[in-house]
């Protein structure tokens, strides 16, 4: 299972766990910002992972360039010197690599996707856990007050202290509604799209491969030969 789908399902478990015994607020915020902390933690270290695998692609790719180019360069030299076939040589080696690099780069593209997205469902997961800890204070707050007016409701009559319930339970299913927002707009960032990028980009570098005597005639074109 990747990455995406795991933290999918460890929010979620741990959303429905803290409304499973969401009796105090105050006390739930705390557990939840323990339990996002520690998801953030995994998030971290597999984008650190997947951001290596990133810059190992993008290496083997800018790798193999360099060597096409190299090449390029001697069969142009061979050519200038009038070495024909010392140019053919050069030429079929570039051509093998030039082969090889269209892989590399859509390996590169399909890794740089995978770290892009990382990259943002850390960062959304970061800035959310800072959202909660700015709002702790005020929700405790809240609840102080909260369970100040539900003991004088309690002393009061049996229909205040009903009323008071009634009003905690719907602060509470509020609480458990906006948790289950941020659950699933998190769960939206887990869509990605470097499957139909690579079939793109495999079908961009799908050229015909022209023939060493067809590259040797323009080479010679090109220095007049």
């Amino acid at each position: 299972m990747g990455i995406l789908s795991r933290f999918n399902d460890i929010v979620k478990a741990n959303i429905n766990a803290l409304l499973d015994k969401a009796e105090d607020p105050s006390k739930m915020i705390d557990q939840y910002l323990i339990d996002l902390s520690q998801d953030l933690a995994e998030v971290r270290k597999e984008t650190a992972g997947i951001m290596a695998e990133e810059a190992h692609a993008k290496r083997l790719a800018d790798e193999n360039q360099a060597q096409v180019d190299k090449y390029d360069t001697l069969a142009r030299r061979a050519v200038t010197a009038g070495n024909d076939g010392d140019a053919r040589v050069f030429i079929l080696k570039k051509q093998e690599l030039e082969a090889a690099g269209a892989g590399l780069k859509t390996a590169y593209a399909a890794a740089h996707e995978n770290a892009v997205k990382m990259r943002a469902m850390h960062d959304k997961l970061a800035s959310d856990i800072e959202t909660l800890k700015a709002r702790r204070q005020s929700i405790k707050a809240k609840v102080a007050v909260a369970k100040t007016q539900e003991k004088i409701s309690e002393m009061s009559s049996s229909s205040a202290r009903a009323d008071g319930a009634m009003e905690a339970f719907e602060r509470m299913e509020e609480k458990a509604d906006n948790m289950l927002d941020r659950a699933n707009a998190m769960s939206e960032l887990t869509t990605s799209t470097a499957v139909e990028e690579a079939r793109k980009l495999e079908e961009k570098y799908a050229t015909n491969t022209p023939s060493v005597d067809d590259e040797l005639e323009q080479i010679k074109k090109e220095l007049g030969k």
